[in-house]
């Protein structure tokens, strides 16, 4: 199972011009639907004109300044998801999204180029494609039924759902799809084309409903995250004031609250002390 080509038996059903141009469909949803969110929501010119004011406001920024923090945003914001404080919230994001790009990736190599029975599937295309597939569904059912703050912290029910939840669900329900089919269809199930026609809804919900979804935010996070580390580097700061240095006397003196001027600088845990569950 975990070394055959699922959609390389689907095409002795499902003509192969079909599933590729189904595929082709799906990609086009995402960069139509991509465009279409920053054009309506008119990000691209929110990200362009914070550019421009942070440049306008703060000094010179050279090139390989800009480079550098490039490299730095895609390291850490993009590969490793370190604007998560919490550890199981980006241990559950990364899980579902490492997982997502395996899947995706092994589904067009195997649909585009090996799925046809006479053509021999290198077996590592099909194990990422359960790997992704069962990586989504760890990171995202843990994510959905114990990290959800409010499921976690308000006490509300997994079943309470809200437009927001249509790329989480959506996702969940295309890859937990995706897996049932290819085994149902590895025993000879009957119930192998219901399974498949779940998968197929699912999925074009995921890639149709990009304009409506939280999917395109993985596009602009990188964008703001980056914009963001320039403001820092120029100065500009977004106006917003440095963090205050505490360890400078002038610092403390300056501070509006005399109980606080002399205080320690490490306070403990505070709130953080216990989990936000008080419900």
């Amino acid at each position: 199972m975990f070394t055959t080509n699922p959609f390389a038996e689907l095409s002795a059903t499902i003509p192969l011009a079909i599933m590729q141009g189904y595929l082709i469909l799906m990609i086009f949803f995402v960069v139509a639907g991509t465009l279409f969110d920053v054009i309506h929501k008119g990000s691209a010119r929110y990200f362009f004109a914070n550019f421009k004011k942070s440049k306008d406001q703060g000094t010179p920024v050279d090139f390989g300044t800009k480079f550098g923090i490039a490299v730095k945003t895609f390291a850490s914001d993009v590969l490793t998801s370190s604007e998560f404080c919490s550890q199981k919230r980006r241990i559950a994001h990364l899980l579902g999204m490492y997982g997502f790009i395996l899947n995706v990736v092994a589904t067009f190599m195997m649909v585009m180029f090996y799925a046809t029975p006479s053509v021999v599937t290198p077996a590592i295309w099909p194990k990422l494609w359960y790997i992704g597939a069962l990586m989504v569904c760890i990171g995202g059912y843990w994510f959905w039924f114990f990290i959800r703050v409010d499921v976690s912290a308000e006490g509300s029910s997994p079943l309470k759902l809200m437009r927001a939840d249509l790329f989480i669900l959506s996702l969940l329900a295309s890859n937990t799809f995706a897996v049932v089919w290819a085994y149902a269809q590895s025993v000879a199930s009957g119930w192998t084309f219901v399974f498949l026609g779940f998968y197929l809804v699912a999925t074009t919900v995921l890639f149709g409903s990009v304009p409506w979804s939280k999917f395109s935010h993985m596009f602009f996070k990188p964008a703001a995250a980056f914009e963001k580390k320039i403001s820092i580097a120029n100065g500009s700061r977004n106006n917003l004031p440095e963090p205050a240095d505490r360890t400078d006397p002038a610092v403390r003196d300056r501070h509006s609250m005399s109980l606080l001027k002399d205080a320690p600088l490490s306070m403990g845990l505070g709130i953080k002390r216990e989990p936000p569950n008080h419900y």
